[in-house]
């Protein structure tokens, strides 16, 4: 398929419909191959009608803050699709009701909830991404998960069609959720109750200063690179204690590297690539095992091919 190809296909598409974009420039981790083609919708209709145009068997990715992802190398085939300001609206109604587009970043969604003097939201003040995100893996951190308040949410199909899901549809669990796959999320809403405004703030500036001082938050990272073994529950596992205790912290490949500040982070230190960045994780992963018996399983989602040659 060219691009030419495809903008043949759909005449009265109004986004941006670009090919061979470079994705190292929008993940956190700086690093990975290029997309195919990338496609920015103009709104929902013009997403519907993109969805609707394109070859079925043309593979659709989407891509949110680059936060918690990992592009390798190769890069990725068929369409990303890069929701901009258009999906980042954020309401509140008379019911208490927030609702936010999967564009929109957690911390403004927590920085909205407490303008209204609402809580339920804050621990997203700790949560670098974008509400699609949180949608796909249940996103949660500081005692909260998404699914604690979520009412509904509304997505595209790969077909076009518009669905909207309740929490049941949703199937929430520890980083995960159970609709199926392939949905284009376009927005949330969560049922959040009244609060103290200034108790609400503060309890977002305690998660804010606990960040910095146990995350690198400053570096070329992708957040928690592994699920806590032991879920939700605080008295079960936790990954950074087992990948600390199989001698890990500080370990290299190339140029990334085990955070020593917090052992669950990787960091790109400025010229390594995804494969080093991946084979450092499947090299914790398989020492924790070697030592503690316990299968760790990525949170980060890796997405894309390995150039060739790469294992």
């Amino acid at each position: 398929m060219t691009m030419n190809g495809l903008l043949e296909m759909m005449p009265d598409l109004r986004g941006k419909l670009r090919e061979n974009v470079p994705l190292s420039d929008i993940t956190w981790f700086r690093v990975g191959g290029m997309a195919q083609f990338m496609f920015t919708p103009a709104d929902a209709d013009d997403l519907t009608y993109f969805l609707r145009s394109c070859p079925d068997d043309l593979e659709v990715t989407v891509l949110g803050a680059g936060s918690n992802v990992l592009i390798r190398d190769g890069g990725v085939g068929g369409v990303v699709v890069k929701l901009g300001r258009p999906f980042a609206e954020i309401s509140v109604d008379d019911r208490r009701c927030l609702t936010a587009g999967a564009a929109a970043l957690d911390v403004a969604v927590a920085r909205k909830a407490a303008e209204h003097s609402l809580t339920g939201l804050e621990f997203y003040a700790g949560i670098p991404g974008s509400i699609g995100g949180a949608l796909k893996m249940n996103a949660g951190a500081y005692g909260g998960e998404t699914a604690d308040c979520f009412l509904s949410a509304l997505a595209l199909q790969r077909n076009g069609n518009r669905v909207e899901l309740t929490a049941r549809d949703m199937d929430f669990a520890y980083r995960h959720n159970g609709a199926p796959a392939g949905l284009i999320f376009l927005s949330a809403t969560y049922q959040l109750q009244p609060g103290d405004q200034e108790a609400i703030q503060q309890k977002m500036q305690d998660i804010t200063a606990s960040r910095e001082d146990t995350q690198p938050i400053r570096s070329r990272t992708g957040g928690s690179t592994v699920r806590n073994p032991g879920g939700p529950d605080p008295d079960g596992p936790k990954a950074w204690r087992l990948i600390d205790a199989a001698g890990c912290r500080g370990l290299r490949e190339g140029d990334a590297q085990v955070s020593e500040q917090h052992c669950n982070f990787l960091i790109n230190h400025g010229a390594a690539s995804a494969a080093d960045l991946e084979t450092l994780g499947e090299t914790v992963r398989r020492r924790v095992l070697e030592q503690a018996g316990i299968e760790l399983h990525w949170e980060i989602k890796r997405l894309g091919q390995a150039l060739e040659g790469q294992s």
